[in-house]
């Protein structure tokens, strides 16, 4: 058996974990930039507040409902995410980290009653971080997501639902929409209603064979899970990207070339520290820059560059990319709106094939880029002077609460009286 621990209105529920007299009250989370609604309590759910809706679009509705409106506060997020799993290997030596608020764990050689033990599970997770989850166990990993969604949407579960014996289940999953499974997105219900497969159930009923032959092999291994054939094993070391990105939208457009290269800095270092994490090195890089979309004259431009040798040193990445902007992308007189850098050619750090005509990266590179990562998670990070110092920039968070586990001036003051 599997168990899905899903966390509830994930990034609302961290704005209320510090924040008790939020709790019961309408929230909500803006994206990047405030832009859109990213996330919902369950409060602000029942109002009727619609997600990804442009936030100015509905300020004022939010202000008259009394919906309490944060911006996204990743710092907090990320961490009390790492808390949730931690929480959850306790439960399991096999567990998946599937997203930022979900994970399986395998439940092999757990005795006793399935739905104490996710109970269990949602008690911990609740007095540990003080975030609200619901489980989901089953024979497979897509009955178990089903699990996880009955649990959240169904009284009588109290946010765990143990699926084990199917044929008790067809009631139920024949009220249930098709495109609840997951893996099946909007566009393959629409394909599937041609055939009149509308519910869970009907879609439980086909052939594997016939769904291979007409669909592809993936439709008929979710049919195959949702009759407890189990063709999803848990992946618990994750394979290594094959590219990584950082993008993002400035707070305000750019218009210098001094600025845009501050940019390009930053998400190149971001990315680097993500390529040496998996232990890989970039061959092939990409930059880009562009304008607003709703512009008289949109500009869009972007290069990919080769690297003199495999690296994973961020100054050798920042160095390219500066270049980059500054006789390439940028162009006086446009106001940019974004960014990016890409590592799209990847290679394993170890082991490296080399020859006599081929640059290697030196070892002290190496060992400076180790020693930055380990600063950077024990004490106050350092940077390099490219990034800039107090970028005007930077993606805007006007409505962010503070970083309450991981910055000693926001650490939250409890006072007796």
């Amino acid at each position: 058996m599997l168990a899905l621990v899903d966390c509830n209105s994930f990034f609302a529920s961290c704005e209320q974990v510090f924040r008790p007299d939020l709790r019961g009250k309408p929230v909500i989370v803006l994206s990047n930039n405030d832009g859109c609604i990213v996330a919902r309590s369950k409060e602000a759910k029942a109002l009727g507040i619609p997600d990804l809706e442009p936030y100015f679009k509905l300020k004022h509705q939010l202000e008259k409902s009394g919906v309490h409106v944060f911006s996204s506060n990743y710092e907090l997020y990320g961490d009390l995410s790492n808390r949730v799993m931690q929480t959850l290997e306790g439960f399991s030596p096999h567990l998946e980290i599937y997203s930022i608020d979900e994970a399986f764990l395998s439940l092999a050689g757990i005795k006793g009653d399935l739905r104490d033990y996710g109970h269990s599970m949602r008690k911990a997770v609740q007095q540990c971080v003080g975030l609200p989850v619901g489980v989901g166990i089953a024979p497979t990993k897509t009955l178990a997501k089903l699990a996880s969604y009955i649990a959240k949407k169904s009284a009588r579960c109290e946010f765990v639902c143990v699926i084990e014996r199917l044929d008790q289940w067809h009631r139920v999953f024949a009220k249930i929409p098709v495109q609840q499974v997951w893996g099946i997105g909007g566009r393959l219900t629409k394909r599937l209603a041609d055939q009149r497969i509308f519910s869970v159930l009907d879609l439980m009923k086909q052939d594997p064979r016939y769904m291979k032959r007409h669909y592809n092999v993936n439709v008929a291994r979710t049919v195959e899970e949702l009759n407890g054939v189990a063709c999803y094993g848990l992946d618990q070391q994750p394979p290594p990207k094959q590219q990584i990105f950082s993008t993002r939208s400035f707070g305000q457009h750019i218009t210098d070339c001094a600025a845009l290269e501050q940019s390009v800095s930053q998400y190149a270092s971001r990315a680097c520290v993500k390529l040496r994490k998996q232990q890989h090195l970039v061959k092939t890089i990409m930059v880009f820059a562009a304008s607003g979309h709703f512009v008289d004259r949109p500009y869009s431009r972007s290069q990919v560059i080769p690297l003199p040798m495999a690296t994973n040193d961020t100054r050798q990445v920042i160095t390219a990319v500066r270049k980059s902007v500054n006789e390439v992308i940028y162009r006086e007189g446009v106001k940019f709106a974004r960014a990016g850098v890409g590592l799209i050619e990847l290679q394993p750090e170890r082991p490296e094939q080399l020859d006599v005509f081929t640059p290697v990266q030196p070892l002290r590179s190496k060992a400076l880029m180790t020693v930055m990562d380990e600063i950077n998670q024990r004490h106050t990070p350092v940077y390099f002077a490219s990034q800039g110092v107090t970028p005007q920039w930077s993606m805007q968070r006007m409505l962010k609460s503070p970083s309450y586990t991981t910055q000693w001036h926001d650490l939250p003051c409890v006072s007796m009286k």
